[in-house]
């Protein structure tokens, strides 16, 4: 099975989505449509780039793309390579398809990913673009549609792709209302599933109740919806209870930055804001917080509320109603995700009451158990990719053109 994902390569999610079937013995393939050096846990695909990546950048993979002999200068001339039509990212994606002639195009995301493949399809003659398949990630349905502009890109994107992934139940109505006609494979994490075993060895020792940190997820934007700023004022409203805990902001914007450091002045709260940092870091933040807050006015199953879950981190998570299909104020409370006295009240019960977030800890253990176990979920991917190739007739693309190893692609 041939499989080309357009998708953010630089992205964690897809990394992790990818590594589940790497070992199967398909061919794998990435578009890669950005400036950013592909993520350094993707091994066994071969990444179609504009540019070669420097040599140090390019990991397990194979590459194709322009050779640049230099360190210095890619970037200058990837902007100029873009400016003509030969290299424009939907051509491009255009002859990859038309070269490889895979069996599935699979695109990860919406607006960076999806619109592009959806301007690569109109340049095939109809019914000759492959099995598409459109894999939704959090905000990319819910929230993009209302916005000026989005809805008629993602009517397109779902009018023709064939099959839908999603990260929550929520989206599969919408996706139909707005033109979605196909199959629905499933319902599964954007990154796919994870190594419980992993994650628990890194808890700290103990029952929850004995941790003193609570982690907050730092972005604040109108692009995702974050509302960070929110949960730092609610911090500020419940400060005189917290006194000895460590708080603790990651993927902090910069607005966010600032506000952190003046709640630490005028409060004496200990307020740190980690830089960018690798996923199992974060893995290990919250294996040792009491409380992971998380606020945004739309998402799909947050990645960072699920590792909560997994960590025994008690979630306090904007009730974004795709976050009902995991918490139920037993496990975890749910918040207006604009409401600073309803944040500080979530906060200020889940620092007093023990029970409660032990109580949830164990909840979260048996769900992750049953939904987010990653064998489970990469059993399920993988009959996702069968039933696709049975759906074909279990019958790969006809006649391919093999791509050398080291050739340069749309040179």
């Amino acid at each position: 099975m041939r499989i080309l994902f357009v998708a953010i390569a630089c992205s964690p999610h897809t990394a992790r989505w990818i590594d589940q079937i790497t070992g199967m013995g398909w061919d794998i393939h990435l578009f890669h449509d950005s400036q950013e050096h592909p993520h350094a846990e993707l091994r066994d695909v071969s990444i179609h780039s504009l540019v070669l990546p420097p040599a140090e950048a390019r990991g397990r993979c194979r590459h194709t793309g322009v050779p640049w002999p230099w360190m210095r200068g890619s970037t200058r001339l990837t902007k100029l390579l873009l400016r003509t039509k030969h290299y424009a990212p939907a051509e491009r994606l255009r002859r990859l398809i038309a070269e490889l002639q895979p069996d599935i195009v699979h695109t990860l995301e919406m607006q960076r990913c999806g619109y592009l493949t959806a301007a690569a399809r109109r340049l095939f003659p109809a019914g000759h673009f492959p099995k598409w398949i459109y894999s939704c990630w959090g905000n990319d349905l819910y929230l993009y549609s209302q916005r000026d502009g989005h809805l008629p890109r993602i009517q397109e994107v779902l009018s023709g792709c064939d099959y839908l992934i999603t990260d929550c139940e929520r989206d599969v109505g919408p996706a139909r209302q707005m033109g979605f006609d196909g199959a629905v494979l499933g319902v599964v994490p954007v990154g796919g599933g994870f190594r419980l075993d992993a994650v628990r060895a890194m808890r700290q020792a103990g029952p929850v109740s004995l941790r003193r940190t609570i982690n907050l997820k730092g972005r604040h934007d109108e692009q995702f919806g974050g509302r960070a700023l929110v949960g730092l004022e609610a911090l500020r409203k419940c400060a005189g209870k917290l006194a000895g805990y460590e708080i603790v902001v990651h993927f902090a914007s910069d607005n966010v930055r600032r506000e952190a450091a003046l709640l630490a002045r005028e409060t004496g709260l200990s307020v740190t804001v980690l830089p960018s940092s690798p996923h199992r870091e974060m893995l290990r933040l919250m294996s040792r917080s009491r409380i992971a807050i998380g606020l945004s006015i739309s998402d799909g199953s947050p990645n960072t509320m699920l590792e909560a879950l997994i960590a025994g981190a008690f979630p306090i998570q904007s009730d974004t109603i795709s976050t009902r299909e995991w918490i139920d104020g037993k496990n975890g409370l749910l918040v207006p995700p604009e409401d600073v006295a309803a944040v500080a009240e979530a906060i200020t019960r889940a620092v007093q009451d023990d029970d409660l977030v032990n109580r949830a800890a164990e909840l979260n253990t048996e769900m992750a158990d049953r939904r987010l176990e990653r064998g489970k979920i990469q059993a399920k991917v993988i009959e996702m990719y069968q039933r696709v190739m049975a759906d074909s007739g279990g019958r790969p693309s006809c006649v391919r053109a093999e791509v050398a190893r080291g050739r340069v692609f749309g040179g």
